[in-house]
């Protein structure tokens, strides 16, 4: 059985080399874009967040965190992580949040001519909990470029890319801080997973912002 999450903060790991008040940092020329194939595209910032790792505390603690479930073929399972979601104008859970989507919607807004609108929050409570091969197709995402950013927060967990017109998987391990956007036709040429390990692994946040009618 999985730990509580009141208790998850004792299994986290914290960085030596993070500071203890929470920043969010420039974006500029700091951000490297790697191009993919097909018209696809990431951008990394490493570091994006400075006190990430007292962020992850305060987001474990304080988001109302939720258990969802899916039907998979004949029977109803359990999502492997936990989630909480704000929809477009809603408050988010931590100031923090509020800078990471400012910064970002000033740094895309040519490129992406909107802003981002929601942002969706996973709890991966261990080595256990995963998101399984997929993009971001509902809504627009299925026809159209879109961006998804995604902030990493406590354990480095590996996130793997792959195209889906076959080829061999990217692997990247963002954590304590780091901002990885996916963009260009990265949801619908290629697909993204968080794999289960089979070794212990401590907790994960990750926040993904979207723009409007993105999932």
């Amino acid at each position: 059985m999985f730990d509580s999450v009141g208790s998850l903060g004792s299994m986290f790991q914290a960085s030596l080399l993070d500071a203890d008040e929470v920043g969010v940092g420039s974006l500029g020329s700091s951000v490297r874009r790697v191009p993919l194939t097909d018209g696809a595209w990431i951008d990394l910032r490493p570091g994006w967040i400075s006190g990430a790792d007292a962020l992850f505390q305060r987001l474990v603690e304080t988001v109302p965190w939720r258990d969802e479930q899916r039907r998979m073929y004949d029977r109803v399972v359990a999502v492997p992580r936990r989630l909480a979601f704000y929809r477009a104008g809603a408050p988010l859970p931590d100031p923090a949040l509020a800078e990471m989507k400012r910064l970002l919607d000033e740094h895309y807004a040519e490129e992406l001519g909107e802003p981002f609108a929601t942002a969706g929050l996973c709890l991966y409570r261990d080595h256990r909990d995963s998101v399984s091969w997929h993009g971001d197709r509902y809504g627009r995402g299925r026809h159209e470029d879109v961006m998804v950013a995604i902030v990493s927060l406590g354990t480095p967990r590996p996130l793997l890319l792959r195209p889906r017109s076959g080829g061999p998987a990217r692997r990247y391990e963002p954590g304590h801080g780091d901002l990885l956007v996916m963009g260009g036709s990265c949801q619908r040429t290629w697909e993204h997973a968080i794999p289960k390990s089979a070794r212990p692994l401590g907790p994960r946040v990750s926040i993904q912002f979207r723009p409007a009618n993105v999932s």
